[in-house]
């Protein structure tokens, strides 16, 4: 009975206000996923940073390799897992291992915050859709009013012409604050970038002076294919 007496634009309406604080909750979750990861991934700032790379820097330099592995493990930040990645591919040589850092840093780490902000930026264009998919919707229900009732009280159509602007006002509250938002983590983003750029190349200094005292065993090979190398890799992944 109940269902009988609700209508199609009343079922609708109250989807549109589910879908809107659906995209609203995955929006906010991204955000918060990417930034506490940006936030596990980085130093706390500069100076945290060089006192961690002058003691790495020490070691490497002097081609005490496995001191450094064993300084740098179990650190989950991105620098001491890229340090860890190079020292087990070393054998490969400088280029060969700083390329290897490089793919394994795009992809576990920079390729995760853009897959996370992606949907962050679908969440962005949808809302104020979702919205005024409800505003049509709206206004149907305040037409089929009139279309229906020989006279049509005001307060009659206040309820769809409510829906109708409810809707588009909820899209956009939705898609103006994640936009913000958006921005402060893309800023977050290329701060860390940053720190890890400059963290890098003074560890690959350090490293390229390192391999000439001590270059390390050649890597392991694949059963049943000798002639290609396989790159070691690290004791965990990027997570």
């Amino acid at each position: 009975m109940l269902l009988a007496a609700t209508s199609i634009f009343d079922i609708i309406s109250s989807a549109t206000y589910g879908v809107l604080a659906a995209i609203a909750l995955w929006g906010i979750y991204c955000i918060v996923i990417v930034w506490t990861r940006v936030a596990q991934k980085r130093f706390k700032n500069e100076d945290t940073q060089d006192n961690f790379l002058d003691d790495v820097e020490e070691m490497v330099a002097a081609g005490d390799f496995n001191e450094a592995s064993e300084y740098v493990a179990g650190d989950n930040r991105a620098i001491p897992q890229l340090v860890e990645l190079a020292i087990n591919n070393r054998g490969l040589g400088y280029k060969r291992a700083r390329q290897v850092m490089l793919d394994r840093f795009q992809r576990d780490v920079l390729s995760d915050l853009e897959y996370r902000l992606s949907w962050v930026g679908t969440c962005i264009k949808t809302a104020p859709m979702v919205g005024l998919f409800g505003t049509v919707f709206g206004m149907m229900g305040a037409f089929e009013t009139l279309a229906t009732a020989a006279s049509v009280e005001p307060s009659a159509l206040a309820g769809d012409i409510k829906v109708a602007l409810v809707t588009t006002a909820s899209g956009l509250a939705i898609a103006i604050p994640l936009m913000i938002l958006v921005a402060t983590v893309n800023i977050r983003i290329s701060k860390m970038e940053d720190l890890i750029g400059s963290g890098l190349t003074r560890f690959f200094e350090a490293f390229k002076s390192g391999l000439a005292i001590n270059p390390g065993a050649p890597p392991a090979r694949r059963a049943g294919r000798r002639d290609e190398p396989v790159a070691a890799v690290a004791a965990e992944e990027f997570s």
